[in-house]
């Protein structure tokens, strides 16, 4: 397996716990707003393989309580289950981050007791899905099936909405909070610009606005906040 970035340690991207981020290329969305941009057009350079991450979390053990696999599309990965099953062997604890659109890899991973947390990103309201993530007339079929497969597979989860003002309104969020009613954790994050966004211009709400967004989802869900304030 090809790794294209890690993050020795984080504090923030597995909740609850110490861990590492492993970043994989490739993915299936073209988002305009993606920080990732570079693993999604295949631009990133690989850091590591398979091996040489097995030895860095060798050297861990003790120190990190987990592993968090992001991307790009880490499901798009046909070796990932293997990776995975490696490093869960080793007594850590596994993160992924994910699109949504791998209903059956998801399936897979999590109904294999490989998994400890995910965190799947639900774009916007099922209207203007295409739309945000670059490729107008896509089928969401498989993000309700993902969505309604995490909220009664028994595994811990979130969705998270990165809020971007271009993207993003009221009615986004009427209709992402039909899409994911019931669920137990709900993030919406705020949008910051970056040199590796691949469209200029873009912009975030204030948090002020956020709050009014939160005030729409939350009826919805058993928890709801904002995150990157």
């Amino acid at each position: 397996m090809n790794i294209h970035g890690l993050q020795k340690m984080t504090l923030l991207d597995f909740p609850g716990k110490v861990a590492c981020t492993v970043f994989l290329g490739g993915c299936d969305m073209r988002c305009p707003f993606c920080h990732n941009w570079e693993l999604v057009d295949a631009s990133a350079q690989a850091i590591m393989d398979e091996n040489e991450l097995f030895r860095f979390l060798g050297g861990r053990i003790g120190l990190l309580d987990g592993v968090a696999f992001t991307g790009g599309e880490p499901l798009m990965r046909n070796d990932l289950m293997d990776v995975i099953k490696r490093i869960r062997d080793m007594g850590f604890k596994i993160k992924l981050d994910t699109n949504g659109n791998h209903t059956d890899r998801l399936r897979s991973v999590v109904d294999a007791g490989l998994i400890d947390y995910v965190a799947m990103d639900v774009k916007n309201s099922p209207e203007r899905y295409g739309e945000t993530i670059g490729l107008p007339g896509f089928d969401i079929s498989r993000i309700k099936e993902s969505i309604d497969y995490l909220m009664n597979c028994g595994t811990d989860y979130e969705f998270r909405t990165t809020v971007v003002k271009q993207f993003h309104d009221e009615d986004s969020f009427k209709g992402i909070a039909e899409l994911i009613k019931g669920a137990e954790k709900y993030y919406l994050q705020g949008f910051v610009d970056r040199e590796t966004v691949p469209y200029a211009g873009l912009e975030g709400y204030t948090k002020e606005e956020m709050e009014k967004f939160l005030d729409i989802v939350s009826p919805y869900v058993k928890s709801a906040e904002i995150r990157g304030f």
